[in-house]
């Protein structure tokens, strides 16, 4: 299926790795020019070698927290000299990483969750929103999680977080319908990204076992899901890249659950 990328414009926050950077590899296969942004040099010269690889030699690696509001309006100011003023595609993949029940969090821990977790989508967005305006057709994905729908005591700010992302998404839904701007939330399951692995390898599971690490995962957050195996972040690319697509073209203000089965919907 030709999803209609070709030299889109495309920015996927948090594509250093994990989940993001395997959808700005899918972006990339897709013919999109894609542009990588995240806090570490490293992480992203690393992503753009294999962007570069892939699809989109052009790629671009770009440093900025999005806890800081300079550095994204700086980041994407120059998005838009690059590409002429437009944005097909905002991926937003960062997510807070606070793990503690709701009697250990401090209020320096729930800060730190929602301002990674929410406000440097809003961050984002904002500073991105002229040039998706501008932009023939435009899409905004951000990444939720599922267990804002299946809770887990050790994950309060974490889910708390995500779930206020998934509703500021719903308004932003409803608010940018009007220039056709279609924003729509991922909210994967248990993915076994390089921060869950290094969990599972702390508690003495092999994490690099998608069984193993479901079962794991099981036992310390009650989070199993009707497939018996974690899920793996080249299975949310492609997920996330349709949404992003000029081929969605009336899905808007929906959350897509790819968790590996759930009772929710």
């Amino acid at each position: 299926m030709d999803l209609g990328l070709a030299n889109a414009a495309t920015a996927v926050v948090g594509g250093g790795g994990g989940m993001g950077l395997a959808t700005a590899r899918c972006l990339a296969e897709e013919g999109a020019r894609v542009a990588v942004i995240g806090r570490s040099r490293s992480a992203l010269d690393r992503a753009v070698a294999q962007l570069s690889g892939c699809g989109s030699p052009d790629a671009l690696g770009m440093v900025a927290d999005v806890r800081d509001g300079a550095q994204v309006d700086t980041v994407f100011a120059e998005l838009g000299e690059r590409w002429n003023g437009e944005l097909n595609a905002l991926i937003n993949a960062v997510g807070p990483g606070s793990v503690g029940s709701f009697e250990s969090l401090t209020d320096d821990q729930w800060h730190q969750a929602v301002e990674a977790g929410v406000m440097g989508m809003v961050r984002c967005v904002r500073a991105a929103l002229p040039s998706l305006r501008k932009a023939q057709w435009a899409r905004v994905v951000n990444f939720s999680a599922h267990s804002i729908q299946r809770q887990s005591v050790m994950l309060a700010a974490y889910t708390g977080a995500k779930a206020m992302l998934t509703s500021v998404s719903k308004n932003l839904s409803l608010l940018l319908a009007k220039d056709e701007i279609l924003v729509n939330v991922v909210s994967p399951g248990s993915i076994a990204s390089e921060s869950l692995i290094g969990w599972a390898e702390s508690v003495g599971v092999d994490g690099s076992d998608p069984y193993r690490l479901m079962d794991a995962i099981a036992e310390h957050f009650g989070h199993p899901a009707h497939l018996p195996r974690a899920g793996l972040p080249e299975e949310i690319g492609p997920v996330v890249a349709f949404l992003a697509s000029r081929r969605n073209s009336y899905m808007t203000g929906a959350n897509v659950n790819v968790d590996g089965g759930s009772d929710f919907i």
